[in-house]
């Protein structure tokens, strides 16, 4: 039985919250039933159809064979990262961290299919497999390409998952603050808004990614020194089902 593989992130934009990688692997002759369901990049889709599939692909998975992976990035392995090699390797990382943890039930006869973040495609293909356990997986191959989600089903209910996901942990961070952060992105003006409560002496609250220019700007305007550095603690969260 051949199988399709799916990843996408969602969160590599904001300055506040997880970044979040998710897959999902059906067999090819399934393919036809997420098209059916209505799956598409998540983008396209709203809150509540989002969660509707989330619901009915885990509701398939009961007599399917279906799998899905997803992979939490902390604010603070993103500031480590960002230190270091950057986003985009930081990305490559994450999505071969998915394929590993898929590989323990699943490597053989698999197309897999990403959502390239680089601008080269190619290349974002081959950092990936270079740190794939036991790459080549028997026939198996991966690709990556711009815009996936929106052409692949497979990769658009991937991108579901990591959205719903990234959703969840920020409706957490609002509870914990005990007021809504919007949705972390520096243009949401319900972010842009609280910003100045979260970036407190003597450190800025740990769900900020320090590294961001937004953060180190609000810090400056409110106590014109530079901002601290983050160490390079870093947490890694993954479930795979």
């Amino acid at each position: 039985m051949m199988w399709r593989v799916g990843l996408d992130e969602a969160g590599r934009g904001p300055c506040l919250g997880p970044l979040v990688v998710g897959l999902c692997a059906v067999p090819i002759d399934d393919v036809a039933l997420l098209v059916a369901a209505g799956v598409k990049d998540s983008k396209d889709l709203s809150i509540d159809k989002r969660h509707q599939l989330v619901d009915w692909y885990k509701q398939q998975m009961k007599s399917r064979e279906w799998k899905y992976v997803v992979n939490i990035c902390s604010p603070q392995r993103i500031d480590a990262a960002l230190s270091k090699d950057g986003l985009n390797i930081l990305e490559v990382d994450l999505f071969a961290e998915c394929l590993n943890s898929l590989s323990e039930q699943l490597s053989e006869n698999v197309s897999i299919l990403a959502d390239a973040c680089d601008v080269n495609p190619q290349r974002f293909t081959d950092r990936i497999i270079a740190r794939i356990r036991n790459w080549p997986w028997q026939q198996s191959m991966m690709e990556s390409i711009h815009k996936a989600d929106s052409i692949d089903p497979v990769v658009g209910m991937s991108s579901i998952f990591a959205k719903v996901t990234r959703d969840e942990m920020i409706q957490k961070i609002s509870q914990e603050v005990g007021f809504s952060v919007g949705s972390g992105y520096p243009s949401d003006p319900n972010t842009k808004k609280i910003l100045g409560q979260l970036v407190t002496s003597p450190l800025p609250h740990s769900e900020l990614r320090w590294s961001w220019a937004t953060i180190k700007n609000k810090w400056i305007e409110k106590y014109e020194t530079p901002p601290p550095i983050r160490n390079e603690s870093i947490n890694i969260q993954r479930t795979l089902f």
